[in-house]
């Protein structure tokens, strides 16, 4: 299935939270992290959509506590995780919203993950490009239009 042509400049202010058609699925060094077709996108302005597995759906005990804590105007206060996977160890590689905001809800129990944090990730048929430069966590697809943000001189707005 060909995802839609979309602009990331339309996405909208606050966010909006939905679930996701397509097969997500991501890689370690050949082994399959993840695979599931229950799995939720946020998308907002200009940004690379941030798409969310559901924990149940990640190799088991591949994700361990971080330390590391961020917040969200929209989606309340994260808590990261280790990845701990075929091999290979990463540093908060990815992110939950333990008690999300109401809007937010859907999120619980579920986990975003950097792209770049393993070596493929797909949406359907389309490889994934991890979003430009190290705080956003978007997944940049073929289908996108528009100034993703994240790269220089971005950061701004």
């Amino acid at each position: 299935m060909t995802l839609p042509l979309e602009n990331v400049r339309d996405y909208p202010r606050p966010p909006a939270l939905e679930p996701v058609p397509h097969l997500l699925r991501g890689e370690v060094a050949g082994q399959v992290l993840f695979a599931t077709h229950k799995g939720l996108r946020i998308l907002e302005t200009h940004h690379a959509p941030t798409y969310y597995i559901p924990l149940a759906e990640m190799a088991p005990d591949a994700l361990h506590p971080s330390l590391h804590r961020s917040f969200c105007e929209w989606k309340g206060h994260a808590k990261y995780f280790d990845l701990v996977f075929a091999g290979r160890t990463v540093k908060s590689a990815a992110w939950t919203y333990p008690n999300p905001t109401a809007a937010f809800e859907a999120l619980k129990d579920h986990v975003a993950i950097y792209a770049h944090a393993i070596d493929a990730v797909w949406v359907g048929d389309d490889k994934v490009t991890p979003q430009p430069g190290s705080f956003y966590g978007g997944w940049v697809t073929s289908n996108l239009r528009g100034i993703v943000k994240g790269g220089p001189g971005t950061e701004g707005w």
